[in-house]
């Protein structure tokens, strides 16, 4: 078996030992929180705490993830390591912020994030990043980033960390399905036996529309499961050299996906019939359509995997890739809508 095969054939058989491992697990209990940290002392002798989330672990490892893929496939192209790390920080200097900006734009709410509304944000504002670091490193000397290979390595990283990211709405029981009770019959018999019922009044399906323990369309685990599906089909082709290929497809799947899927969702997003972050994937279609209506297709030079692992397996980039997480972390995982209450005392028979 090729190199490239061989790949694409661990990464299905990590996800799909992972997926079945979350699906089951995440919704049930205990799997909402990770830790509670005491804040402040109560007259009681209790204290308030911050509940540390499960979905700011899956989340900061969903974007480590993503960006980890973005510096293995960037240097399978021969990208050298300081235009990679000034691209990713520029981007995700972009982006996380607008995670929590369109979702309050949108939604009206301050304590949510939309990591779609976001990877569509990055999308439009890609193509002119990539211009703007070209125009200064020609001015200094420096090989242009290849606008091809940049937007497919892109658009395949984010369907990875996408697809790794519902996790994390597994766990807090966000971004979820419609009950099964009112769907059409044939969804209703379809997920009659793999369905998702979240556990716990603190999950969101619960104290948003009152849905702990009813069977929900698990749309969760279909999203991942699609988005790291696309992941996968996009990695092949840019291994093989089909990199305008590996561009659209991802971008196809995973917004159309957002489109449809979302139609069986119940969770708030914005109040329209047809919500804006529908409208946003639709417009991302269009647009990289257009855009692949100019891209080059042949790469610049054949991807080298080897290469590209070189790139990442470097004791610094590890570092930041670790900051990364423990950055992402306390911005997504500090819980804004829960709050817990600790006692502390000694164990008398251990004295």
């Amino acid at each position: 078996m090729a190199v490239n095969e061989l790949v694409a054939a661990g990464l299905v058989a990590f996800y799909a030992g992972l997926f079945w491992w979350a699906f089951r697990v995440l919704p049930g209990e205990g799997w909402q929180f990770l830790a509670a940290v005491p804040l402040t002392k109560r007259p009681d002798g209790q204290w308030v705490g911050l509940n540390l989330t499960y979905y700011g672990a899956f989340t900061a490892s969903a974007v480590v993830i993503a960006v980890a893929w973005s510096v293995v496939l960037m240097g399978s192209v021969g990208l050298s390591l300081t235009s990679i790390l000034a691209l990713a920080m520029i981007v995700l200097g972009v982006c996380v912020p607008s995670a929590k900006g369109l979702a309050r734009l949108i939604e009206g709410k301050t304590n949510t994030f939309t990591v779609g509304g976001a990877s569509m944000f990055g999308l439009f504002l890609l193509p002119w990043v990539v211009m703007a670091m070209n125009v200064g490193l020609g001015a200094l000397g420096g090989d242009a980033l290849p606008m091809t290979a940049v937007l497919a390595v892109v658009s395949i990283a984010y369907a990875f960390g996408e697809g790794t990211g519902r996790l994390a709405c597994l766990s807090f029981g966000c971004c979820y399905g419609a009950p099964l009770k009112q769907s059409p019959p044939w969804l209703s018999t379809l997920f009659a036996h793999h369905h998702t019922a979240f556990v716990e009044s603190t999950r969101k399906a619960a104290y948003e529309r009152n849905l702990e323990a009813i069977p929900l369309i698990p749309i969760q685990a279909m999203t991942a499961a699609v988005c790291v599906a696309a992941g996968v089909v996009g990695l092949w082709l840019f291994l093989q050299g089909h990199i305008l290929a590996a561009f659209l497809v991802t971008v196809l799947v995973t917004q159309v996906w957002r489109v449809v899927s979302e139609y069986l969702r119940a969770d708030y997003r914005g109040g329209r019939a047809f919500s804006h972050y529908q409208w946003l994937s639709l417009v991302g279609l269009v647009y990289a359509g257009l855009l692949a209506l100019w891209l080059p297709d042949s790469p610049s030079a054949l991807p080298d995997l080897l290469r590209g692992v070189r790139t990442l397996w470097q004791p610094g980039v590890l570092i930041c890739l670790q900051i990364l997480w423990v950055v992402m972390f306390l911005f997504t995982g500090r819980s804004r809508v829960t709050q817990s209450t600790l006692s502390m005392q000694v164990i008398q028979d251990q004295i």
